[in-house]
């Protein structure tokens, strides 16, 4: 059963699951979905083309799907979209993509701690967590599972990988690569997040091996093309071949 606190301002043309569950003060605007379930606490805010997948909660004075701050825009209908299960605490602002038809996505099982901003056109994948008042640049892409630092900022088009640990207060402005982590400002790779890696069951040998191929590309001498030289011929796995692929791809280049 649908539920919605009188305060509430919701337009006609929402589209409510099931078991929705809509707080004192919310506004919910005429081209939402919320998913089955989804609970808005109070005070929230969710407009645009945007769809909130099943399961989601969204806490107090939360911003979801509002326009993009982008000067580029110029109309249309951009999107965003809020995996299942995913958490949106006190005061995020997630908002639309920027051009027309384009979306800015959040993935499942996601937690945004208060204040955190993602701008238009990112890419969260599944699991991802952003500590406490995290910036996200516009699109910025972050792999699944990886955890991003209170009061990080992250530059607009960096890629972070699947894994990545993104100490807090730090400047991100290249590519973070996957299972790796990162710290400082300037930003650097002291190690892999080893302890993140053996927390979600990574065998050991993969973790052995990201080890090495974190001492061939920061340890080393070697520059980039060198290093991964060296890692394709005397390391193996699925871990190594994304982490391969992923600086192989990177336009801004890796933190180094």
């Amino acid at each position: 059963m649908t539920r919605i606190h009188p305060t509430a301002v919701v337009d006609p043309g929402a589209e409510l699951g099931d078991g929705v569950e809509i707080g004192p003060y919310c506004i919910v605007g005429p081209k939402v979905r919320l998913g089955a379930h989804c609970r808005l606490l109070s005070h929230a805010v969710v407009d645009g083309r945007t769809d909130v997948g099943e399961g989601c909660t969204i806490y107090p004075f939360a911003s979801v799907g509002t326009r993009t701050q982008d000067l580029k825009f110029r109309g249309g209908d951009p999107r965003a979209e809020i995996g299942p299960e995913t958490v949106i605490r006190e005061y995020v602002t997630i908002s639309t993509a920027t051009a027309d038809g384009d979306v800015t996505r959040v993935g499942a099982r996601c937690l945004l701690m208060a204040n955190c901003h993602v701008a238009h056109d990112c890419v969260l994948e599944d699991e991802v967590i952003l500590a406490n008042s995290v910036a996200l640049a516009g699109h910025v892409k972050v792999g699944r599972r990886a955890t991003i630092g209170g009061l990080a900022a992250v530059h607009q088009f960096v890629r972070i990988g699947t894994e990545a640990f993104i100490g807090g207060l730090t400047k991100v402005t290249q590519d973070a690569p996957p299972y790796m982590l990162v710290d400082g400002n300037p930003a650097a790779v002291p190690a892999i997040n080893r302890v993140g890696l053996q927390r979600r069951g990574y065998a050991p040998e993969a973790i052995e091996a990201l080890g090495r191929a974190h001492r061939l590309l920061y340890r080393q001498g070697l520059n980039v093309s060198q290093a991964l030289e060296r890692i394709e011929a005397e390391l193996s796995g699925p871990e190594i071949r994304q982490l391969v692929e992923f600086i192989r791809r990177s336009e801004r280049g890796i933190i180094r």
